[in-house]
């Protein structure tokens, strides 16, 4: 009598079968973890040396041009005064007073003054509420910061915020519960565990998961999980899709906020510079060698207005404006005509 085979368990089979794909699961959704743990990581970096060139930048023009911009300030206010002055002490006809004023004003609207601020009533109650200037511009200094925090949230509001909160605190939880120092009893070992609580309280007050789950996979704290166990699989491809998206969404933040950095004024400085810089140029020297130049044009206006104010000059000669102004004008016009020519060329077919 022949004997018979035993067949494989369609059960054993079906299982097989399950735990090989979600082995596959597995591995993709740990790739694509890994590569936005990394991503981020970079674009972290990435966000951070822009900022940190950006104070680099602000504090060397500090202190490079500080007595050329305290200057320019002088000689800004001296040209104010001055009109303050014409207006006060000058007659003129109301036709030739408006032409005056409308000077002071285009001087004004053209950048090369600065606006003329009147005091009223609710500068008086700013000063009343502020103690000290340095007061008022900590203020003001705060309120700019969170109007660039607001647009920052304005532009991008997570749906699952809360979730996203969630999911840290958890991960911190965790992590504090293995790594809390008071948890082991020997130097060496608390000491360690020491330096890991101040790397995850650091990212858990920065609502940093990426930086949570980077150090959870450098000291191999995650959980435990049984390859051949269907629900421990199950489980860990559920977190990772979890954790997955609150990446994602933390990646894109960091990339917006780079955004935002970069298109304040003092990032495009920072970009400018960068330019420059790779032309083997000194940006900052470039930068100050432009404030010296506007210096020489304020100072011939401030010249130029001190001379009408002691009647050296006629109201006509006054109104036909500075020279400097005519000059740059002249200039402008020039280049802007050798721009068109220059297109004109280029679209002739010989």
């Amino acid at each position: 009598m022949a004997r018979r085979t035993s067949s494989p368990s369609p059960v054993t089979a079906t299982t097989t079968l399950a735990l090989s794909s979600l082995h596959i699961r597995l591995e993709a959704l740990e790739k694509e973890h890994q590569w936005l743990l990394k991503q981020i990581k970079k674009k972290q970096k990435e966000l951070n040396n822009f900022v940190e060139q950006m104070r680099s930048f602000a504090t060397e023009i500090f202190h490079r041009g500080t007595a050329s911009f305290k200057k320019l300030a002088e000689i800004d206010e001296e040209i104010h005064s001055l009109f303050d002055e014409i207006f006060a002490t000058r007659k003129f006809g109301k036709q030739t007073k408006k032409s005056i004023e409308g000077i002071y004003r285009n001087l004004q609207m053209a950048g090369i003054i600065s606006p003329k601020r009147d005091r009223d009533d609710s500068d008086t109650e700013l000063d009343e509420l502020f103690e000290t200037d340095d007061q008022k511009q900590e203020f003001f200094g705060s309120s700019q910061q969170n109007n660039y925090q607001h647009q920052q949230h304005s532009e991008f509001t997570p749906t699952s915020k809360s979730d996203e909160s969630r999911k840290v605190r958890n991960t911190f939880l965790r992590l504090a519960e293995i790594f809390h120092p008071d948890k082991v009893t020997d130097d060496e070992t608390q000491m360690r565990h020491t330096e890991i609580m101040k790397e995850i309280n650091k990212a858990y007050q920065e609502g940093d998961l990426a930086r949570l789950l980077e150090i959870e996979r450098q000291h191999q704290a995650g959980e435990s999980v049984d390859s051949n166990n269907e629900d421990d699989l199950t489980r860990k491809c559920h977190r990772l899709e979890q954790e997955t998206e609150f990446l994602k969404t933390q990646y894109e933040t960091i990339k917006r906020e780079l955004r935002l950095v970069k298109n304040t004024p003092e990032g495009m400085i920072v970009a400018d510079c960068r330019k420059i810089a790779k032309e083997g140029i000194d940006p900052i020297d470039q930068m100050l060698g432009q404030v010296e130049s506007e210096i020489q044009v304020i100072s011939h206006i401030r010249d130029f207005v001190k001379d009408f104010r002691e009647q050296k000059i006629t109201i006509k000669e006054f109104l036909c404006g500075p020279t400097i102004l005519q000059q740059m004008n002249e200039e402008v016009m020039e280049d802007l005509l050798e721009q068109m020519l220059e297109e004109l060329s280029a679209r002739i077919v010989f």
